[in-house]
């Protein structure tokens, strides 16, 4: 008997703040601009794109192109994104030791 499977789609689990924030946090975690913008990508989804096309003033097709995880966004649009939804981009020190530029 062949494997039977389900498509799944994250955006249909996310129905509460708190899913949403825990979410983000955890995409964010790793600092991949990628998987940043893919989980964007999927609140968007959950809370409707048209809505965030009409906050942001980008088109749809464009949004999805950005959020996709696949393209590289600009900066400047995952913070537009991101504040659209309700969220500020914040940059926090590694507590891991890792490299740390200095100046000369």
């Amino acid at each position: 008997m062949p494997l039977e499977t389900f498509e799944y789609d994250s955006a249909e689990f996310l129905g509460s703040e708190e899913a949403i924030t825990e979410y983000l946090l955890a995409a964010s975690e790793d600092g991949d601009a990628n998987h940043i913008a893919r989980a964007l990508g999927v609140v968007a989804r959950a809370r409707g794109m048209s809505d965030l096309s009409r906050n942001t003033g980008l088109t749809r097709p464009a949004l999805y192109r950005a959020l996709s995880g696949d393209g590289n966004p600009e900066f400047g649009t995952i913070a537009k994104v991101a504040d659209a939804l309700g969220y500020r981009l914040n940059l926090v020190l590694k507590s891991d030791g890792g490299p740390v530029a200095t100046a000369k």
